[in-house]
């Protein structure tokens, strides 16, 4: 399971949301192995007054916060920061020093998902990649 949270000022995160949640969405069937049908985003545009950031980002400074599962390699979670970054930049034009990502990991046990505990779900994929 992988659920994915966007910040980033309204004005500017709006008109790219679609492409955005494309990019993220392709990275993380590429170096996670999802199934394609497992798409969570959730987008929050932000007003001025309510997102403050260090005065060396852009008014492009996004947010991305990924929660997952744990169990997927060190090389592997790097592998997914990295190709979010180079595909963000390249394909939306937002610089590197814009973009911050964070992934938070939790064991299965602490996800509630379709009426079960996460631990005691049959995936379709694998997690330990």
């Amino acid at each position: 399971m992988v659920k994915i949270k966007v910040y980033g000022l309204g004005d500017k995160l709006n008109p790219v949301k679609t492409e955005l949640s494309n990019i993220i969405h392709v990275s993380v069937i590429e170096v996670l192995q999802l199934p394609p049908e497992k798409r969570f985003h959730r987008f929050f545009p932000l007003n001025q007054s309510d997102f403050y950031y260090p005065t060396d980002r852009s008014d492009n400074y996004l947010i991305i916060e990924i929660s997952m599962f744990d169990g997927r390699s060190v090389e592997t979670k790097k592998q997914l920061i990295r190709l979010l970054i180079k595909n963000i930049n390249e394909q939306l034009n937002i610089p590197v020093y814009d973009i911050e990502i964070t992934i938070f990991e939790t064991p299965k046990s602490n996800w509630g998902i379709r009426g079960l505990p996460g631990d005691e779900l049959i995936l379709k994929y694998k997690v330990e990649v």
